[in-house]
């Protein structure tokens, strides 16, 4: 059986011969043409192209990490790079989705929609970053536009300085 409608036990509202209900529908934009929806469909929610440049410079550096993990205590969200056992956690942001300060753009189409979706995207990193930092873990943001070799350079940081107490108590 197919999903069903507020639990009446019915499948969706296609398969009765309705029009989606504009309650469920409201909530997603219309996309102004074919290939707008087309090059969003595109996006790459995880292994973009400076997320794989840090990752590979943190690999040269020796560095072991796990890659699109679950944030502890906040399972529906997910690190770029976790590690575990420093407790560092590493986001790179893509400009458009994050609001970058130098290169933030806003779609003509939808606007409404969209001013409320990327503040939103804001406000749960806001979010995420009190929320880790509550239980102890240090929280390293990156814009897609920086250099992630000197990225990579603040990360071995942090995790060199993670584990300097531990050599020391030794």
């Amino acid at each position: 059986m197919g999903p069903t409608l507020a639990g009446s036990g019915d499948t969706t509202d296609e398969a009765r011969g309705m029009r989606p209900s504009p309650v469920l529908a409201s909530h997603i934009p219309i996309p102004a043409s074919r290939a707008v929806s087309d090059r969003m469909s595109r996006q790459r929610r995880r292994d973009t192209g400076p997320e794989l440049l840090l990752r590979r410079a943190l690999h040269r550096r020796g560095l072991r990490f796990r890659v699109d993990h679950a944030l502890p205590g906040l399972p529906r969200r997910r690190a770029d790079v976790l590690f575990t056992r420093a407790r560092i956690v590493v986001f790179v942001d893509g400009c458009f989705w994050h609001g970058c300060p130098e290169h933030v753009t806003r779609p003509a189409s939808n606007a409404a929609w969209w001013e409320a979706k990327l503040a939103t995207n804001v406000q749960r990193d806001r979010d995420t970053d009190a929320h880790m930092r509550s239980i102890g873990w240090l929280v390293l943001r990156f814009w897609e536009h920086a250099d992630m070799e000197q990225a990579a350079d603040r990360v071995a940081h942090a995790w060199t300085n993670a584990h300097e107490p531990r050599a020391r108590s030794r």
